[in-house]
């Protein structure tokens, strides 16, 4: 029976090749390898393969070295122990005067044996003695890992090609999404040992207990609380494809950081109610029933006159975080839209313009409503996809204007 191998010792030996044939590998990879291993214990040459190379291999061009590396030190020409400096290790085969044999077909891991029985694992000292339960336990892994990579797969799909069942599934990742708008001290204040102001009356009330002298002072300090979010959200017919996934969006940040929704195409829409709930498929039925300009025309300078009249003068965008999720496509006269975005940007504390079609490689700014809005918006993000979305909540928690 083959001894037990050195997990980390084996992973750090194999990185130190991989990185002497000019890979760049820092120690974080081979612990990555040795924990891959231990999780998923390869049960074949080939499995062991692209355990390495999903771990090591960062770029297509590092392919055709990795699997020289590979080659050499797997293929029987070279040994990680020698990288370690095992002075027993014996010299590797290939290390040997003379060409080297060929490879039988019998002579690879993979090959089954005569007779139909099981292939015998090369490299069945890196996994741990079977016990009861081992088979259950490994499938759930196998299950696990195939979900992440699922989840990884989505995240980088643009949420115009999403399918229904792929946008359900979208979902359950943008609760995950935390959106933390920046800190404000409000002009409340509580009672706080450490607090910077004195509690005149407290403190004279506390002072009656010891003859009106004032022997202790109660400290005041202002709360700080989370800036308002606001989102507005474009609905119009340009803006169909990507509609729903950030009808989605609105749904997780209304029930997680209780922001406030809207929607347009030609008139603007308040979704906040209707998005409450925990049900998607409920909340973005009712979003839809209330909204009836629904994939029509877009105006986005009388939707931001109307949202800074009806609701932003009063004090919904008076210090908070103002998030505007359009391509910028106007039928109106783009210098509104200019004239809405400057009394915005004096009420707010930062505004965040999310356009999808900005991921494009050819896209420029040149839209009649994104040229004029662009000047005065604190920050230009894609959000086409999940990954992209997490520059979005980036925009919003910082505190700092113009990071544009």
């Amino acid at each position: 029976m083959s001894e037990r191998v050195d997990l980390p010792a084996f992973a750090a030996a194999f990185g130190r090749a991989v990185h002497d044939a000019g890979i760049p590998s820092p120690p974080e990879r081979a612990v990555r390898f040795a924990q891959a291993l231990a999780l998923a214990p390869p049960a074949r040459r080939g499995s062991l393969y692209w355990t390495a190379r999903t771990v090591f291999v960062s770029s297509r061009e590092q392919l055709e070295t990795f699997d020289r590396v590979f080659a050499r030190v797997f293929g029987g020409i070279a040994d990680p122990a020698q990288a370690r400096g095992d002075p027993n290790a014996p010299p590797p085969p290939g290390a040997q005067a003379g060409p080297r044999p060929a490879r039988t077909q019998a002579a690879l891991p993979e090959a089954p044996p005569e007779g139909g029985a099981a292939p015998r694992s090369s490299f069945g000292d890196l996994r741990e003695p079977r016990r009861d339960g081992d088979d259950a336990e490994r499938r759930e892994r196998n299950v696990q890992l195939a979900a992440a990579s699922a989840e990884e797969r989505l995240a980088e799909r643009d949420f115009g090609q999403l399918t229904p069942d792929e946008l359900r599934a979208l979902w359950r990742l943008m609760r995950e999404l935390a959106l933390a708008p920046p800190l404000r001290r409000s002009r409340r204040a509580r009672r706080d040992r450490h607090g910077g102001r004195l509690d005149v009356r407290a403190t004279l009330r506390a002072s009656r207990r010891t003859g009106g002298d004032p022997a202790r002072r109660i400290m005041r300090r202002r709360v700080l609380r989370r800036r308002r979010l606001v989102l507005l959200c474009d609905i119009s017919g340009s803006m169909e494809p990507y509609s729903r996934a950030f009808l989605q969006f609105l749904h997780a940040a209304v029930g997680g950081t209780d922001a406030e929704a809207f929607v347009f195409a030609t008139r603007l829409t308040r979704l906040t109610r209707a998005l409450q709930g925990r049900q998607p498929e409920l909340a973005i039925e009712r979003a839809t029933a209330v909204a009836h300009d629904w994939a029509g025309g877009t105006r986005i300078g009388e939707t931001l006159r109307r949202f800074n009249d009806s609701y932003g003068r009063r004090g919904m965008a008076r210090g908070a975080v103002v998030v505007i999720v359009s391509d910028g496509w106007e039928r109106g006269d783009p210098a509104l839209v200019a004239e809405q975005m400057e009394r915005l940007h004096r009420l707010a504390h930062r505004v965040v313009w999310v356009n999808p079609h900005k991921a494009s490689r050819d896209f420029a700014p040149l839209a009649g409503g994104m040229a004029a809005a662009l000047p005065w918006c604190d920050a230009f993000v894609s959000g086409h996809n999940l990954s992209a979305l997490s520059a979005v909540a980036e925009a919003i928690s910082t505190s700092r204007r113009s990071t544009r």
